[in-house]
């Protein structure tokens, strides 16, 4: 909702699988990805993706303070549960314009 209420369009996953399966067939600017999911981990969902497409921006958000070095090397951003609605819409809205911006600069 606090998504939808800022104005983007969110697609929703059930689990990693499902999320992979969107992801495989609607075009997306961002993907926010809980850690623990039902079937496979975000860490492992998140590597998926990037193997896809690497140039979408993934923001790992978690209830666990202290994930593995290994899951944030594989995500662009990373969030608590704890830091609430206007931490996770200032990362996104930082990840969508760096993303934006390397999608136009030269050389790309």
């Amino acid at each position: 909702m606090t998504l939808e209420s800022q104005g983007y369009r969110v697609l929703t996953a059930e689990n990693g699988s499902e999320g992979l399966s969107i992801f495989g067939t609607q075009l997306v600017d961002l993907v926010v990805l809980d850690y623990k999911m039902p079937g496979m981990n975000g860490d492992v969902v998140a590597v998926r993706m990037k193997q896809m497409n690497p140039s979408v921006p993934i923001l790992m958000l978690s209830a666990y303070v202290d994930l593995p070095r290994e899951t944030l090397d594989v995500v662009d951003g990373y969030l608590t549960k704890g830091d609430g609605p206007p931490a996770m819409l200032h990362a996104i809205s930082k990840l969508l314009e760096s993303s934006r911006a390397s999608k136009i600069s030269p050389g790309n």
